[in-house]
């Protein structure tokens, strides 16, 4: 098994220099960075967080990294893996990956110091998950499409959902229609604004750069862009925001504004979550299979630590929720 001696020997400098450059330290350059990473990988070299270049030993954990721990969206998943790995004997580390490529999740990630991972964060670029995952390392991830070994995809078919909840508006006679999007590099985000486009062009609409604003998934992004919307002086007849975070925002910026939903515009959000059944008036949605997603991402890893064969990809279906937030025919 390789030592970090070994890489730094084949990388050409110091010990400590390798170390640094393995703990993507700032006091080394960005082609000693290059050269030691290369060196590790060809060595097949992997850094251990409970003690350096020994032998990895099972933990019984699971991690289930997300963008942000907070948001109401989550609980559903959350529970879904939290209920299967209990069930298998396991423990479930979850932790945010607030900071990107310098949090603690991505050390995590390099260190091994679980058994397999679960990502939904749009911040973890994909190089560093194709460098950490391994046959004894899986990694399910949840929200883009990334080829590599040992790596596997479960989706929710986003852009159906988009195309579903866009469709409903123009089926209820609305041909402008805004969208308030999620963070540009979040895959679901543009599966879903894809659906939206697809929605329109199949209906003869042109969109309008005007009524896109982005709201980034909280609550606080979708009353921001929903006040930019309605400064415009220029409403258009509906709107669908990215997720139900983004539509409760956007309702709040509506009352204070004395904008009547459904009545004087009519709003669709995207994901169910518990909430948006009890808001006033209650959020017609898309629905996703919140649960079922983390269940089976778990599941996953559990059949590939036991060495059984698994499927690259597996996509989930969404459902138009029907509720007052949209005004019928």
């Amino acid at each position: 098994m390789a030592t970090i001696k070994d890489v730094a020997k084949l990388a050409g400098v110091a010990v400590s220099t390798a170390s640094y450059a393995l703990n993507d330290s700032k006091k080394v350059s960005e082609s000693t960075l290059k050269k030691v990473k290369e060196a590790a990988k060809q060595l097949n070299y992997q850094k251990n967080g409970f003690a350096s270049d020994l032998k990895r030993t099972k933990t019984n954990t699971i991690a289930l990294i997300l963008s942000d721990l907070s948001g109401p969206y989550y609980s559903e998943l959350i529970k879904g893996v939290q209920e299967v790995t209990m069930t298998n004997g396991y423990d479930l580390i979850a932790c945010s990956s607030i900071g990107g490529d310098q949090s603690t999740a991505v050390k995590f990630l390099k260190e091994k110091r679980v058994d397999g991972a679960i990502i939904l964060a749009h911040n973890i670029n994909d190089e560093i998950i194709r460098e950490s995952a391994r046959a004894e390392f899986p990694i399910i991830v949840l929200d883009r499409n990334i080829e590599g070994d040992f790596i596997y995809q479960v989706h929710v078919d986003n852009q159906h959902g988009g195309y579903l909840a866009t469709s409903h508006l123009i089926n209820q006679g609305f041909k402008d229609i805004a969208y308030i999007s999620g963070p540009i590099n979040s895959h679901d985000n543009k599966m879903r604004y894809d659906g939206y486009l697809k929605a329109l062009e199949q209906h003869g609409i042109r969109p309008q750069s005007k009524w896109k604003v982005s709201g980034d998934f909280t609550r606080e992004g979708g009353y921001r862009a929903t006040k930019l919307l309605i400064a415009q002086q220029d409403l258009p007849e509906a709107i669908f925001y990215a997720n139900d975070e983004m539509a409760i925002g956007g309702l709040q910026a509506f009352v204070e504004k004395q904008i009547k939903v459904p009545s004087d515009i009519s709003i669709i959000g995207f994901d169910d979550i518990q909430l948006s059944e009890y808001i006033n008036p209650p959020l017609t949605t898309i629905r996703q299979p919140k649960y079922e997603v983390g269940a089976l991402a778990v599941h996953l890893i559990f059949q590939l630590l036991s060495m059984e064969k698994v499927d690259q990809h597996y996509k989930l279906s969404t459902e138009l929720v029907k509720r007052a937030s949209v005004r019928e025919k």
